[in-house]
């Protein structure tokens, strides 16, 4: 077996952070350790583990994992989680290009042929969504997400809400299904009121109805509600799912494969789902290799419902022109049709890395920086 040579990491526009593993057999993979606002923390846990794993055994990812997540003694959180997501992704690329095979088919195989998608519409503070929902549609989705208010006081007026319900009810009139993103910008007096006025609209689902740090009140509130509750992209191992699982509190669980700890986590991650009868639905507003492995792992899954794609999305359009079709060399492999993307028939991720995009692009990059809310008196909202 080949040991790792190398570990490289390169942050691009507009806002995403790429892995390239080596081994000696000069085999290669990539991966993606996104965390969207951090780049810079995410670059130096990698600089740390890169020291710890050169000359590990490129084929053993699940004992590097483990290395990583028990000898390193302090365990999990984003940034972490982060890094060592982007090197499993990578290990797994490399592993299943030296065999020849999709990474579906290290994971059991395919339980289904395409995968369903959707994408976002209406940007942070939500408007103009009916032009772009049309958009959509005309690109061959079935399903879009979008933020379901702006940013909002802990206690507001009920008139804040208003809006929420037209633009639900516009979207739907044009034949999507919509998920509604609360992106924990709602405190719960805002968000059981919220919850109970989207019902009879039937949302695909509501996301991030509460932080997640309230598990508590996202068990109450699933109480008040038939609406689908998911929530996800902020818990960052099976030991942070597990609480939700056990309250039996939501109904979609949303891991994101660049914040979990790449795919050797979310697989294990969507059995202990499974096994609660909550499905899988994983959050990625980031790049082509992040969204590549999340196809590889959705096409091996049972309880996969339904895959976030960037295409689009606002945070890249505000960035500039790099998008999805920017780093991968055939933008092909992700067009949509019928809502839904096909399972790519190439080796290991199913994407080939324009590498020189990304090393070019690399040189210039800047760090993206969290948004910031306030309120009209000064005070510090969720965005």
């Amino acid at each position: 077996m080949a040991k790792i040579k190398s570990i490289e990491y390169f942050r691009v526009l507009p806002r995403w952070l790429f892995v390239k593993v080596c081994d000696t057999d000069e085999n290669s993979g990539w991966g993606e350790s996104t965390l969207e606002g951090h780049s810079e923390a995410v670059e130096g846990t990698l600089s740390a583990l890169i020291k710890r794993y050169v000359g590990y055994e490129a084929d053993d990812i699940e004992h590097l994992w483990q290395s990583a997540w028990r000898h390193g003694f302090y365990r999990g959180g984003a940034v972490f989680m982060s890094a060592i997501s982007g090197i499993d992704i990578a290990l797994w690329d490399l592993k299943a290009r030296k065999l020849k095979v999709p990474i579906y088919q290290l994971l059991g195989g395919k339980v289904r042929n395409e995968v369903r998608v959707y994408a976002w519409i209406g940007g942070d503070r939500p408007s103009e969504v009916e032009q772009q929902a049309k958009t959509r549609i005309a690109q061959g989705f079935s399903a879009v997400k979008m933020n379901a208010t702006a940013d909002v006081d802990w206690l507001d007026s009920p008139r804040a809400l208003d809006s929420s319900l037209e633009r639900l009810k516009t979207v739907k009139s044009l034949g999507l299904d919509v998920a509604l993103d609360f992106h924990g910008r709602l405190h719960k007096p805002m968000a059981k009121q919220l919850a109970r006025l989207l019902e009879p609209y039937t949302p695909l689902f509501i996301e991030e109805p509460l932080l997640s740090e309230h598990p508590e009140g996202i068990a109450q509130l699933s109480k008040l509600t038939t609406t689908p509750i998911a929530l996800g992209e902020r818990l960052y191992s099976r030991w942070d799912v597990k609480r939700f699982l056990q309250d039996a509190s939501i109904d979609v669980l949303q891991p994101d494969i660049s914040h979990v700890g790449g795919i050797s986590e979310i697989k294990k991650i969507s059995a202990m789902a499974e096994a609660y009868d909550v499905a899988i639905a994983p959050h990625c507003p980031l790049g082509p290799i992040a969204l590549a492995a999340s196809i590889q792992v959705a096409l091996s899954t049972p309880n996969f419902a339904i895959q976030e794609m960037s295409l689009g999305i606002h945070y890249n359009t505000e960035a500039g022109e790099h998008d999805l079709h920017s780093y991968v060399n055939d933008p092909s492999v992700f067009n949509v049709a019928n809502g839904h993307l096909k399972a790519p028939e190439g080796v290991g991720l199913g994407i080939e890395v324009n590498e020189e995009a990304v090393r070019r692009i690399s040189k210039l990059a800047q760090p993206w920086l969290p948004k910031e809310f306030y309120g009209f008196d000064g005070a510090i909202r969720e965005w």
